[in-house]
């Protein structure tokens, strides 16, 4: 019995898995990222207030951009547009959610790994850079219109 053919079977049958996977990592944390940057504009004084506590240079200003970014990043991620560039963007507001408020566990990645984990960035950066590496998923405006040839990519 030869190996190859059972193996190639599993890898098709478990790929039919990427884009329904992708799909609702996309929905669940675009969603995410909406709720949290709409709660940070919502209420952008006292998220001023606490960027300032975390000595953040023009609080109001990186509030505001932390969270348009969250807000517009998170529904794009949502529909599945400029996914990748949005990934991106909404990695970078994650690296500096960790380098200020999450300092410690940044800082402490391989001495204290689960300090890490289990900060607030970190299932929110893990998914977007699963997105970034892997793309949207078929369920998609990026891939509509890639297939299309009119899009963000063609």
């Amino acid at each position: 019995m030869k190996l190859r053919p059972l193996h190639d079977k599993f890898e098709s049958l478990a790929s039919c898995f990427q884009s329904p996977l992708l799909l609702v990592i996309r929905l669940y944390w675009g969603w995410s990222f909406f709720a949290t940057g709409k709660g940070k504009l919502m209420h952008l004084d006292r998220t001023a207030n606490f960027f300032a506590d975390l000595h953040i240079p023009m609080p109001k200003l990186n509030a505001l951009m932390a969270g348009g970014t969250e807000c517009a990043g998170g529904l794009l991620l949502l529909i599945g547009l400029f996914s990748r560039l949005t990934s991106v963007a909404l990695a970078g507001v994650m690296i500096v959610a960790y380098a200020t408020a999450d300092r410690e566990a940044l800082l402490n990645v391989f001495n204290a790994p689960d300090k890490f984990t289990e900060a607030a960035p970190f299932l929110f950066l893990f998914a977007v850079l699963i997105v970034l590496a892997f793309g949207p998923g078929k369920f998609s405006l990026d891939y509509f219109w890639t297939k299309k040839g009119s899009g963000p990519s063609g």
